[in-house]
């Protein structure tokens, strides 16, 4: 299944994407595409419903993030061989962790804003995994087993503030808008084979990565597994599993950064893809 979440932000109604490719509503069957919907037996009883015989949803509304109350969204760094290669860093031995702010998620189509002062803002694809059964101290050979589906992440980051700001990396990952997730939460049974998915990202048209999560250093299961034993894992949260090459740090002779007015799309096979305009934050709410 291809489920999503659809209208304005902050009133989103679930929905699911029907063979045909049209939104369906699922608002008079799950309150939302988030916590016991994602587990096996929420998904179980979706998978039941007959997508002919819920209602269309009309025109072509915004999509939200494709999962709603996310209540951790944990990033794994320098998890691609040949991003840490780019970046001029050694290979870790353990997966490094970092958090990124949920008020950071926002819909897979919706502007990017630049913060005040933000000279450094860089793009990153990445293979998000939603939880869908509580994961605690589980094993790597059961970790899939509380993987509710895959979804495309953007881990937008300001590289001045992640690395040049005291050292703490929430700082460059957190800011309004920085976390894209969408336009679907796909499955996992409709996903085989996460270890073997091409991702790519352009700005203005112009492809800067173009990887595979075949180089991921610590692959999926291996990461729930890992992360579970540090922290309890619960539905709804999303874990966003690193970059491959070609971010504008990496970019040779001289980084390449994202100003006002430029557009990214990005995509992940069988999980479709993204596309943001970026902006000036906004700053109505200042005092």
């Amino acid at each position: 299944m291809k489920l999503l979440r659809c209208g304005a932000a902050g009133q989103e109604r679930p929905a699911l994407l029907d063979p045909q490719g049209r939104l369906r509503d699922l608002s008079g069957q799950v309150p939302d595409i988030a916590g016991d919907t994602l587990t096996p037996a929420g998904l179980q009883r979706l998978a039941r419903l007959d997508p002919a015989t819920l209602p269309l949803v009309e025109g072509r509304p915004r999509l939200g993030p494709c999962v709603g109350r996310v209540g951790k969204l944990i990033c794994v760094g320098l998890n691609y061989s040949d991003h840490a290669a780019e970046s001029g860093m050694a290979v870790p031995s353990e997966p490094v962790l970092f958090m990124k702010a949920t008020s950071a998620i926002c819909g897979p189509d919706d502007e990017v804003q630049i913060p005040p002062g933000a000279q450094k803002v860089d793009w990153e694809v990445e293979l998000g995994v939603v939880i869908g059964q509580a994961a605690r101290y589980v094993s790597r050979e059961r970790a899939l087993e509380h993987v509710a589906g895959y979804c495309i992440v953007n881990d937008v980051s300001e590289r001045a503030y992640q690395l040049e700001r005291g050292g703490q990396w929430d700082k460059g990952k957190g800011c309004d808008t920085f976390g894209p997730l969408g336009p679907w939460l796909v499955t996992r049974d409709e996903v085989p084979d996460a270890q073997n998915l091409a991702m790519w990202l352009e700005v203005d048209g112009t492809r800067y990565q173009n990887g595979s999560t075949r180089t991921m250093i610590f692959d999926v299961p291996t990461l729930v597994s890992y992360i579970s034993q540090f922290m309890s894992l619960q539905p709804g949260d999303v874990i966003s599993t690193g970059t491959p090459p070609g971010v504008g740090m990496g970019q040779k002779p001289n980084p390449v950064y994202l100003k006002a007015g430029q557009t990214m799309r990005l995509g992940i096979t069988g999980l479709g893809e993204q596309c943001q305009r970026t902006v000036p934050a906004h700053l109505e709410n200042l005092r």
